[in-house]
């Protein structure tokens, strides 16, 4: 027997425990809790048929069972799914900027639920404007920011992770590279010359990440400046592996000290106003390609490892000449720090 989707959305314990909580504690009407509930079950579903290569507009979407969604699954969510899921409201369903608004609310306000409540830890919402569904890409910095940031790394006194930190830097900038995936890259996944890597990515697919002179320069003085002990790291969970970065606890270096040294390092390069993260450093390597190298949209979303809705490919594995070429095309690709003197250890 059809069941409505209201009470379908209920399936799923975090909705059922959202609905009541809306109903119960904020006194929200019926039709209120029933509005939130209809956008956050084409949310989860959205999600759900995009993880699975189902397209969103299929017969098969309408049948994917909510009952799997739970708290895990939810922090599981990564904000390029939200924007994924936006982009979907707006291309794929054609709705208004102020509805696909109103829907990233609904979204929002289950996440902030979860979080206060204690549910989950991790918010993939909480940096999402409300305006994201006008525009292209979130916060990103400009080509003279970038620069500004990179130099004032460059340029600390005293710092024993400066080598490490810039490395890391320079390696978003000019990769696009996921939080993720940057920190769990090992020297094996590089090829012999360094020129490319395998990163594994979202839901575990991988692809050729291409690497340019500045970053693999950087990448290669960090890693000269270790010692034999901290170069023979391995990582039991990657399968003995050696990280290319590493904690001050010579372990492999934790999404949580990147995302603190990013800010740090943007909060002392004057660009802490901007409220930028790890995530927009991944969006300002794609727009300084795409504005200032001239790469062709299609191309930047296999550099990015982004699926179209209809993509059914097990792996983003485009190693074509034009997708190297499009690396090297990124303005910061030769980029030399103005204080380059000294050797940090």
């Amino acid at each position: 027997m059809d069941i409505s989707p209201e009470a379908e959305a209920l399936l799923s314990k975090p909705l059922l425990d959202f609905s009541n909580y809306k109903q119960n504690v904020q006194n929200r009407s019926l039709l209120t809790v029933s509005e939130y509930l209809l956008d956050l079950r084409i949310f989860f579903k959205f999600l759900c048929a995009v993880r699975a290569d189902v397209e969103p507009c299929d017969e098969e979407f309408e049948k994917i069972d909510l009952r799997g969604c739970d708290y895990a699954f939810m922090e599981s969510v990564t904000p390029d799914e939200i924007y994924d899921y936006i982009s979907y409201l707006r291309r794929g369903r054609g709705i208004s900027p102020r509805s696909a608004q109103r829907k990233l609310s609904a979204v929002k306000s289950l996440y902030k639920f979860a979080t206060v409540t204690g549910k989950i830890k991790n918010n993939p919402a909480r940096d999402i404007d409300h305006s994201a569904s006008k525009k292209t890409l979130p916060k990103y910095m400009t080509l003279n920011e970038s620069v500004d940031l990179l130099n004032s790394v460059s340029e600390e006194k005293d710092s024993k992770t400066k080598l490490r930190d810039y490395a890391i830097i320079i390696t978003f900038l000019n990769t696009g590279m996921r939080l993720s995936e940057l920190v769990s890259i090992n020297m094996e996944d590089f090829d012999r010359d360094m020129t490319s890597l395998v990163v594994t990515g979202k839901r575990s697919k991988q692809r050729i990440v291409y690497i340019n002179d500045a970053a693999r320069d950087a990448i290669l003085e960090y890693r000269g400046s270790l010692t034999e002990e901290q170069k023979n790291v391995k990582d039991e969970k990657s399968k003995n592996r050696h990280p290319v970065f590493l904690s001050n606890r010579n372990e492999r270096i934790s999404n949580k000290t990147v995302q603190w040294l990013v800010h740090k390092h943007l909060v002392n390069a004057g660009l802490g106003y901007k409220q930028l993260s790890t995530h927009k450093l991944r969006h300002t390597a794609a727009t300084l390609m795409y504005r200032e190298g001239g790469v062709d949209i299609r191309v930047l979303q296999d550099i990015l490892g982004h699926e179209q809705l209809n993509t059914t490919q097990i792996y983003t594995h485009v190693a074509s000449s034009n997708v190297e070429q499009a690396v090297h095309k990124n303005p910061l690709a030769d980029f030399k720090p103005e204080n380059n003197g000294g050797d940090d250890k």
